[in-house]
């Protein structure tokens, strides 16, 4: 009886082999599971890759209206003379570079003789500014003729007149200021000028010799006479 226990206990390690060896192969299949997300990985480096790529091809970009800007042929040049419509003739007498909240400014240096006065205008700013070239000889011929021609009636009143006259001599045209010099010129035998139209013709002779002397090669006094001679006809 004895040894009929011993043969019935052998069966029961194979037992536990075999579930062993059940729970191993269950525990196999999991480690492909587990290199799924780490495939995942490359595919999130491959987007951080592109934004290098995007950041150095816009800074090539940024630095082509500087070099633009840097090729602008400047309008005038020192020594040159110049016309600002609300000073009249001046002269360039240098170009400076400044920095003005920020922003870096090349500027003309006008002197004006006439008012003892300094301006500088931005290069960017001078066609909205009006400053412009001296006068051709053809633009001094229509001059001229416009001195030479009938002077507009005076019928309405000073004021508004005045306002007219301004805005003409501060126009910076020598054809307008030509008008308002024709108009307010009084010859030997006619009625003297208000102090008002007095002070507003000299401003506009002033304005409109000074610009002339220069075109015809003449010194202020010759050419205040000229034109007084063009005037009485």
């Amino acid at each position: 009886m004895a040894q009929a226990k011993t043969t019935k206990s052998k069966p029961k390690p194979k037992a536990k082999a075999a579930t062993a060896k059940k729970t191993a192969a269950k525990a196999a299949p999991k480690k492909p599971a587990a290199k799924k997300p780490a495939a995942k990985k490359p595919a999130a480096k491959k987007a951080a890759a592109k934004k290098p790529a995007a950041t150095a091809t816009a800074k090539p970009a940024a630095k082509k209206p500087a070099a633009k800007s840097a090729s602008k042929k400047l309008p005038f040049a020192k020594g040159d003379y110049v016309v600002y419509p609300t000073h009249g003739v001046g002269k360039v007498t240098g170009i400076e570079k400044r920095e003005v909240a920020g922003f870096n400014l090349q500027l003309f240096v006008i002197l004006f003789d006439s008012e003892k006065m300094t301006l500088r205008v931005p290069v960017e700013k001078v066609t909205d500014s009006g400053l412009r070239k001296i006068s051709s000889k053809d633009k001094m011929q229509a001059v001229t003729a416009t001195l030479k021609g009938r002077a507009r009636s005076k019928r309405t009143m000073w004021s508004r007149r005045a306002q007219e006259y301004e805005a003409k001599i501060n126009s910076g045209d020598p054809v307008a200021i030509a008008e308002v010099v024709r108009d307010l010129y009084r010859a030997a035998g006619q009625p003297e000028q208000s102090y008002s139209e007095r002070q507003m013709y000299e401003a506009a002779l002033e304005r409109l010799v000074n610009e002339y002397a220069l075109v015809e090669k003449l010194d202020v006094e010759a050419a205040t006479e000229k034109i007084e001679n063009v005037l009485a006809g």
